[in-house]
């Protein structure tokens, strides 16, 4: 993207502003009447060359790229983590969540709270065998009653014994409350620290994602699933983001790829790689991939039959060629598993007015809508029971000269 001239310049000197991947580079020539339209253009594209790979590094790259893109990191668990950073953030209340916008049958809103919570989950268990003590940090009912004692408390323990444990459950406490700057902050400080923790680059990824950012979001979940390509939770990340997106980078779907294969017996394994191939289609009379999809779904629903969203997307494939027959049939089989699969009904409506049903059509619909509606409501409750952290930003310059 080229800006207009800079206000405050003088009139012979003209600034270009390059923004690519969320990396800005500014030119500035000083005459720009000894520069040609293609002069400029060619100077641009040298730039772009010369930063292409620190670019790069914004995406979720190829697994043959990756290992040269990433930057070294040495173990901080090896030896004594680094001094403690005073965060750069204040948690000085809370409010209510509803607060945050957006409706809770909204299926990004639902899908980034769900995630927050799966990052939690994670924090259940101990990560490598993990010896440090954790017990300073609260524990999960008391974080419940009193989420502003708690998270001061789990900033404590991370201060006073910064171990993998408590970075991350300071982050994800941050992340769970919709602090989402002070969780990118503390996640980011964790993985410099415990660059082999899988767990703090998912926890990274799904607050850059609920920030809005999915090249970012997608970025942290590849590491974290080439860390151990053998664990399961980045992908199962990286598939519940994705399903979102209308477009896939190439590395992420050699990512869910590696997964089906070193996972072949996974109905998620095998769904997620299929729906990944589904999105990278390079155009609906793509046959070969359709068959390679058809082929996947079918597997992922041998494996687990009671998997909804598996016949769901099998009733899409046959809803793009044509075959509402089969379509039907799918929708069903995705309703019996799931009953409150709301697409799986608004989806089978659609196949029923296409075959000439208009009062199935009808029964389905309606079906829709109160699924629809309680889950709004639920959603709601649940909102309301976490609440959100409200809190301040400083600059580091700030923190500096408060020191």
């Amino acid at each position: 993207m080229v800006e207009a001239p800079m206000a405050g310049l003088r009139a012979n000197v003209q600034t270009t502003r390059i923004i690519a991947q969320g990396y800005e580079m500014v030119c500035v020539t000083a005459d720009q009447s000894r520069y040609s339209a293609t002069g400029l253009t060619t100077s641009i594209l040298a730039l772009i060359a010369l930063f292409a790979p620190f670019l790069a590094q914004g995406q979720c790259q190829p697994i043959s790229a990756s290992a040269s893109l990433s930057p070294s990191k040495t173990s901080a668990s090896a030896g004594q983590p680094e001094f403690f950073d005073e965060p750069q953030f204040t948690v000085a209340g809370v409010t209510d969540t509803t607060n945050l916008g957006g409706h809770g049958s909204n299926v990004v809103v639902r899908t980034k709270e769900a995630l927050a919570k799966d990052v939690v989950s994670l924090g259940t268990a101990p990560v490598n065998n993990e010896s440090a003590t954790k017990e300073s940090s609260p524990s999960a009912s008391q974080a419940e009653k009193d989420p502003l004692r708690a998270v001061h408390e789990y900033q404590r323990a991370a201060e006073t014994s910064p171990s993998e444990s408590n970075f991350f459950d300071w982050g994800a406490e941050l992340l769970v409350h919709h602090a989402i700057e002070p969780a990118i902050e503390v996640f980011t400080k964790g993985s410099r620290l415990f660059p082999n923790s899988a767990r703090m680059l998912v926890g990274l990824g799904v607050a850059w994602y609920t920030r809005g950012s999915y090249e970012q979001a997608a970025r942290h979940l590849c590491e974290a699933s080439d860390l151990n390509p053998s664990d399961p939770n980045p992908y199962i990340f990286l598939g519940k983001i994705q399903s979102l997106e209308t477009t896939q980078s190439e590395g992420l779907v050699e990512r869910l790829q590696r997964f089906a294969r070193l996972q072949p017996e996974n109905g998620l394994a095998n769904y997620y790689y299929a729906l990944s191939l589904w999105k990278q289609r390079k155009n609906p009379d793509d046959v070969k991939t359709t068959a390679e999809v058809e082929s996947l779904l079918n597997k992922s629903v041998r494996l687990d039959p009671k998997f909804g969203l598996g016949y769901l997307q099998l009733g899409i494939l046959s809803s793009d060629r044509k075959d509402f027959s089969q379509a039907i049939s799918d929708y069903q089989k995705a309703i019996e598993a799931n009953p409150k699969l709301e697409e799986a009904h608004y989806r089978l409506a659609q196949a029923y007015r296409r075959t000439g049903e208009p009062l199935k059509a009808q029964q389905e619909l309606q079906l829709y809508n109160q699924l629809s509606k309680q889950t709004a409501e639920e959603v709601e409750r649940e909102r309301h029971e976490v609440q959100q952290f409200v809190y301040t930003l400083r600059s580091p310059a700030a923190a500096s000269k408060s020191q």
